[in-house]
């Protein structure tokens, strides 16, 4: 079974950390460019940070960059986002998602361009 499971969400703090990871089964995760999302309650999913398949190229939204820190771990089929300096507006399900090509393409936060999703995670941040 080819799957994404996404782990690492809970509740923390303004100004907290979290590491969500994102673990793939059934398939190599290295050859694909992996992105997260999040969606929080009544707003469209965007796209958080991107990851190419080497890891060499990374790309963030502007609302989180200097804050979350994305990275992959090939030999473990694992991709992780670090989140520190959490504000309440970074409440959402994060979702991370893996897209059949090796560089990051044009347009990297449009959900159509993945093609394999996770259950998503939920982040709360609240004091």
């Amino acid at each position: 079974q080819l799957q994404l499971v996404e782990s690492g969400g809970g509740l923390v703090q303004p100004g907290g950390s979290l590491r969500l990871s994102c673990a793939a089964s059934g398939f190599r995760l290295d050859y694909y460019v992996v992105g997260w999302f999040r969606q929080a309650p009544g707003k469209e999913r965007e796209g958080v940070s991107c990851i190419s398949a080497s890891g060499g190229s990374t790309k963030y939204a502007d609302s989180v960059k200097g804050r979350f820190t994305i990275s992959r771990d090939n030999a473990k089929s694992t991709v992780y986002l670090q989140l520190n300096s959490l504000k309440p507006e970074d409440t959402a399900v994060y979702y991370c998602a893996a897209s059949s090509t090796s560089a990051i393409p044009m347009g990297w936060g449009s959900k159509g361009l993945y093609n394999r999703w996770g259950q998503g995670t939920q982040v709360t941040v609240s004091s």
